[in-house]
């Protein structure tokens, strides 16, 4: 499980984030939505200690992400592309990741099947789609057999043949018990795929729950998408 409390971050007189408190638990699929420059960003970077909080925590299992021995036996995540040099070829990029984990070698070619790069497992990283890219940055979250997936703005890049990939590999992940996060500012991207939405504006949360409590009442999901984001609270 996932735990924001009351996470709070000040930058000068700014506040980036107020409050934010929700948690993303197994076996769900958690969409974490709101315009670019919500908070989307600097809420996940907290979570997985690359950013500091003014106050209040944000926890893995009940852990700091800084506190976990292995972090990649227990949450893979993706945030800005693939994290892969442009010159390392994306086997070798997994070799890495994997080593400094402990990981067993064995996962570098089982992960690069699952996200379908097996034929591209030479090509350096420069070389690469953003689309391909994604799926690098994906494959690395998965090496560890992580029981979570923390994913900012994951179809980034993607063809609509991608996206009805990533959708069917986090269903499935989420249905095997497993803790999905994905961050998104688009609410027709992930409505076909969250169990839960958590929607912040302004750095703040202005909605929280199930997909069809938090969108009922409104006309489409779009139209819910702007009335939260828009001073809508509830």
């Amino acid at each position: 499980m996932l735990t924001f409390d009351d996470l709070v971050k000040r930058r000068g007189s700014r506040d980036i984030l107020s409050g934010v408190t929700f948690r993303a638990e197994p076996g769900r699929v958690t969409a974490f939505l709101g315009p670019n420059g919500a908070g989307k960003s600097s809420t996940l970077r907290i979570l997985l200690g690359l950013d500091r909080p003014t106050s209040g925590t944000a926890l893995v299992d009940g852990q700091p992400y800084a506190s976990l021995r292995r972090p990649l036996r227990v949450v893979g995540s993706v945030l800005d592309g693939s994290g892969a040099h442009r010159s390392r070829p994306a086997r070798q990029h997994l070799a890495w990741v994997a080593r400094s984990n402990g990981i067993p070698r064995r996962r570098v070619g089982e992960v690069l099947e699952q996200v379908g790069l097996a034929d591209a497992a030479r090509v350096r990283a420069g070389r690469l789609s953003l689309g391909m890219g994604q799926r690098l940055g994906l494959a690395a979250a998965l090496l560890g057999t992580p029981s979570a997936l923390v994913l900012d703005e994951p179809v980034n890049g993607l063809d609509p043949e991608g996206i009805r990939w990533i959708r069917g590999l986090l269903r499935s992940f989420a249905d095997d018990g497993g803790t999905v996060l994905l961050s998104s500012h688009l609410m027709g991207e992930v409505a076909s795929l969250a169990d839960d939405l958590v929607v912040i504006a302004g750095g703040r949360i202005v909605a929280t729950g199930p997909l069809d409590r938090v969108t009922a009442g409104y006309p489409s999901l779009e139209d819910a998408f702007f009335a939260l984001t828009s001073g809508g609270a509830r």
